[in-house]
């Protein structure tokens, strides 16, 4: 009987897209995916440590597994990712869960196959954690499951040093792919048939910065719309330090370029985005926002906002809520401030009390979320084009999003999954829409 996998991804979709290398990986040495957890033979969790959730989550199903390991002692546990890539996380993984089997880190999960392999034959716990980051592995194709949407790494790693932020510490410094790898491999997902390609780095905009591609974010966006196909591209995440109108041009020039930014402002206080080490100030990113808007009118942006920052005051915070109603995002991702251990924030004095924190964070979401519903409202009448992505077995619907991310579900008699289909707008229900194929 073959053995199975099964693979536990937390965090952003960065993590997401590695999971489907991982899965590749696992696939390559002869596993096939479980239909569910208790039936795997391997568990791999794909952890994440940018915010302090995401990581007692993972201690919590971590830990769930011992009475699982118990009754089937061949049951491989695997753990790697950002938490153990972390300083000193590694050593607390051994002490509070001696049954993990394998630890490696998220600079050499392409090495798994070679740690599976050595754990079998030597019948101990395998840890390999890399220091640096090396070259850039071409050699794993992802195992992709998220037909018609495709991601496509353009960079790893990130120079930035966000005082919050642990990401340089544990992805390591900023890497471009050459662009012949990544053409390569949109024009293959192109041909398979995917409709949505969306480049992935920390910060897009630095793509080759080094100067080691030969080419600039802007030049490759540019190529990898250039072609042929119908098809839509997206690209996250970009950084407001670095978000040029070169990169609008191109979007104004291809029309398959979703004209949709996520450019995360994280605070609206100038005060605050120095303590963030952010490198930017409010008034550029309201200029980048005008640049934008004057290029390519009906663009949208969503954005990334920390609230309860060390320092942050009152005005502070009002300040960002000005901000949010003046910018007038498509939606807005929102958190609390966590520290993490190893960045300067979590040293920091002043850190702001939970209590104070959990204020604004909700008013923070009532406002975007009010923001957000008036957005929706818009759509009343309308015909939109949405790319069906799956279909909702709870609502009996198909759903798919529209260039912007808006969420719309539909009634069909035919599988549409990865087709472009115009819905008539019938109904907005906060983000989500609803509507009838205009045939």
């Amino acid at each position: 009987m073959q053995e199975k996998y099964h693979i536990v991804t937390y965090g952003c979709q960065m993590n997401v897209h590695e999971s489907e290398k991982i899965a590749s990986i696992l696939r390559r040495v002869g596993y096939e995916q479980a239909p569910t957890i208790e039936n795997a033979d391997i568990i791999v969790f794909n952890t994440c440590c940018i915010r302090e959730n995401a990581e007692n989550h993972a201690f919590g199903n971590i830990g769930a597994l011992k009475k699982m390991k118990k009754r089937n002692p061949r049951l491989i546990i695997a753990v790697g990712g950002c938490m153990t890539q972390e300083k000193g996380k590694t050593e607390i993984l051994k002490k509070k869960f001696p049954f993990i089997d394998i630890m490696f880190g998220a600079l050499n999960f392409e090495e798994l196959e070679t740690l599976i392999v050595r754990k079998k034959q030597e019948k101990k716990r395998v840890i390999e954690i890399r220091e640096a980051a090396g070259e850039i592995v071409e050699s794993v194709e992802p195992y992709r499951t998220s037909y018609p949407n495709a991601w496509v790494n353009i960079t790893y790693g990130c120079n930035n040093f966000c005082s919050y932020c642990i990401v340089p510490y544990v992805r390591g410094r900023e890497r471009s792919r050459k662009p012949e790898y990544i053409l390569a491999e949109v024009r293959s997902l192109v041909e398979q048939g995917y409709k949505e390609i969306t480049l992935l780095g920390q910060n897009v905009n630095s793509y080759g910065a080094d100067g080691s591609t030969g080419m600039s974010f802007a030049e490759l966006l540019d190529a990898v719309a250039s072609i042929e196909g119908n098809f839509r591209v997206r690209f996250m995440t970009s950084h407001p330090k670095d978000f040029t109108e070169d990169v609008v041009r191109v979007m104004e020039k291809h029309r398959k370029i979703c004209r949709l930014v996520h450019l995360p402002v994280q605070s609206g206080s100038n005060e605050i985005l120095r303590e963030m080490n952010r490198r930017y100030t409010r008034e550029k990113y309201l200029g980048e926002i005008e640049m934008l808007r004057s290029r390519l009118p009906e663009a949208e942006v969503t954005t990334d906002i920390i609230v309860g920052f060390p320092r942050e005051t009152e005005e502070d915070y009002l300040q960002t809520e000005a901000l949010v109603k003046e910018v007038d995002f498509a939606s807005a991702f929102t958190f609390v401030y966590s520290p993490r251990q190893g960045t300067r924030a979590a040293t920091m004095e002043n850190q702001v009390p939970e209590d104070v924190q959990k204020d604004r964070i909700m008013r923070l979401v009532a406002l975007v979320n009010a923001l957000t519903r008036k957005k929706s409202e818009k759509y009343l009448g309308k015909t939109v084009e949405i790319l069906c992505e799956d279909y909702d077995e709870k609502k009996g619907l198909y759903l798919g999003r529209d260039e912007f991310g808006r969420m719309g579900y539909f009634q069909s008699e035919t599988d549409k999954i990865g087709e472009f289909v115009r819905l008539k707008i019938t109904k907005a229900n906060g983000i989500s829409l609803y509507g009838e194929i205009v045939e």
